[in-house]
């Protein structure tokens, strides 16, 4: 007897329909066939107990299973209660006319509980798309598939749930959740805030005019100067994510197994801080079986690479495609799989090996030799791709000291989101810039058209700092943010100035 049950295989973020095919024949043997990987060859022991422990068999039968289309390579756990039930039903141990009205997917354990899987959030999509009449999978990855609507979610906890629902009509219990009710909820505000900070206008400053516009921004500093506590609380004053901003953001972070049991979606942009041992595939993304990395994992938020000279020179360079496309894209023989990476790039630095410049105060000074070679690390078209480079001065003791609280995140954010409101207004005919640090070639000669004196101003600076034609492209991306900021329709010479200021690692003579 033929038996047909569906399951899902996730490549990128998209995921493709697998139907397992179960025949039971006269003979002995058991065959699973269509390219499965060892962890699904092996399932056939967790099937064999789970079903043992639940008062069921695999029969002593001829059993070839076919994983269509068998040319597509599957992989994972997840593929255990799909082959369960697909066997159940095609051995006729239980009633289940309706299987193939349902996508099935789960990781049995040998009692026959069910353990989550990855990527629930695009198989759910998918299995609406393709009009599934539901999607049973383990609870634990309920919430997070019950995001799209007008698919029945029923998150189980055991394989004889499942088998009572199909043979006996036993109900289960439908997972529903308020997407926006979920994403408004978790709309908290964020633990690190703006008003902790003292002192540091100027570097406060400079951040709001990042997150305002999504421009990517270096901090150079010494130890000790405060670098990694602002970077902390950039995500405190970025606009909330809308709430397609926050389902694709859910999409990356399901497909790695990463969304919290008991939020579903996600309404926090996200910050990734990886250490400075990572690889380049751990950063972009790839492997045998491609994964999304580090800079998918930030996309719609954050990534800092804190000592950013400390990253090996190949791991910073293969970010360089993806910080102006703002996806990645991983070729392998038989396949291509593209990921997303629109995130906002936060690096620190310190200004030399020992970390710290022209203080003679210092315990340890570098030789400019020293401080040559530790600044080549970071190469300048990297550094080109960063708009704005500030230098942050440690604090003196009289601001450390002082009871005034700062600026609260909370007040900057409004200023940001009232200037992010203005682009989104401008871009509103493009489907791929949403604000000034995304804008191309043509969009820069139409919204950052200047006058002849703020012409000349350019003009002088991109002589004597030798700046290159894409550091002029991002003095007028920045210069448009501050305008909006100011809620100034056209670009001026204050502009300008402040957004010539933010170069400082162009400048001739920084080495001293």
């Amino acid at each position: 007897m033929l038996k047909k049950v569906f399951g899902s295989a996730v490549f990128g973020v998209e995921a493709t329909t697998i139907t397992v095919e179960v025949n039971v024949d006269k003979g002995v043997g058991y065959h699973l066939v269509g390219l499965p990987d060892n962890a699904i060859k092996e399932s056939n022991f967790r099937i064999a107990a789970a079903l043992q422990n639940n008062g069921y068999k695999i029969p002593g039968k001829k059993i070839i299973i076919n994983m269509s289309p068998a040319d597509l390579r599957k992989e994972g756990s997840a593929y255990d209660l799909t082959l369960a039930m697909g066997i159940l039903a095609a051995t006729n141990q239980i009633k289940a006319d309706d299987l193939e009205a349902y996508l099935i997917m789960g990781e049995l354990s040998l009692d026959g509980t069910l353990q989550p899987i990855k990527g629930a959030l695009p198989i759910a999509i998918k299995a609406h798309e393709e009009g599934f009449k539901g999607f049973i999978l383990p609870k634990q990855n309920a919430k997070e598939a019950a995001i799209v609507s007008g698919l029945n979610v029923y998150g189980v906890d055991t394989i004889s749930q499942v088998i009572d629902y199909f043979d006996k009509g036993e109900a289960l219990e439908q997972t529903i959740i308020d997407v926006k009710e979920e994403f408004n909820k978790s709309l908290n505000f964020p633990e690190f805030d703006f008003a902790d900070v003292k002192g540091q206008e100027g570097i406060k400053r400079c951040m709001e005019i990042a997150a305002a516009g999504g421009h990517n921004i270096i901090l150079i500093g010494p130890p000790g100067a405060g670098k990694t506590m602002l970077a902390k609380r950039l995500p405190s004053i970025l606009p909330p994510m809308t709430l397609s901003e926050a389902l694709e953001t859910t999409k990356i972070h399901s497909v790695v197994g990463r969304v919290k049991e008991n939020t579903g979606i996600m309404a926090q942009r996200p910050f990734r801080s990886p250490h400075h041992t990572i690889s380049n595939v751990a950063l972009v993304g790839g492997g045998s079986y491609p994964q999304p990395g580090e800079i998918s994992m930030s996309h719609n938020g954050v990534l800092f690479l804190d000592e950013l000279p400390e990253f090996k020179r190949e791991v910073l360079e293969v970010m360089r495609q993806p910080l102006e496309d703002r996806e990645v894209t991983i070729s392998r023989a038989k396949f291509t799989v593209t990921y997303p990476s629109s995130f906002m790039l936060v690096a620190s630095m310190n200004p030399s090996p020992s970390g710290y410049f022209n203080d003679p105060n210092a315990p340890v000074t570098s030789s400019p030799a020293e401080m040559q070679r530790y600044l080549s690390k970071v190469s300048g078209p990297l550094l080109d791709r960063i708009d704005i480079h500030i230098e942050v001065t440690p604090v003196p003791f009289e601001k450390l000291s002082d009871e005034r609280k700062g600026e609260a995140s909370v007040e900057i954010r409004k200023r940001v989101t009232a200037a992010r409101e203005k682009q989104t207004e401008r871009f509103v005919d493009s489907d791929s810039v949403h604000y000034n640090a995304q804008m191309n070639v043509k969009q820069i000669r139409k919204y950052c058209k200047l006058d002849a004196a703020s012409k000349e101003l350019l003009k002088t600076a991109m002589e004597r700092l030798n700046l290159s034609a894409r550091a002029y492209d991002r003095i007028l991306k920045v210069s448009r943010t501050i305008a909006d900021l100011e809620a100034s329709p056209s670009i001026n010479g204050s502009h300008i100035s402040e957004a010539i200021q933010y170069r400082s690692l162009d400048r001739e003579g920084w080495l001293g």
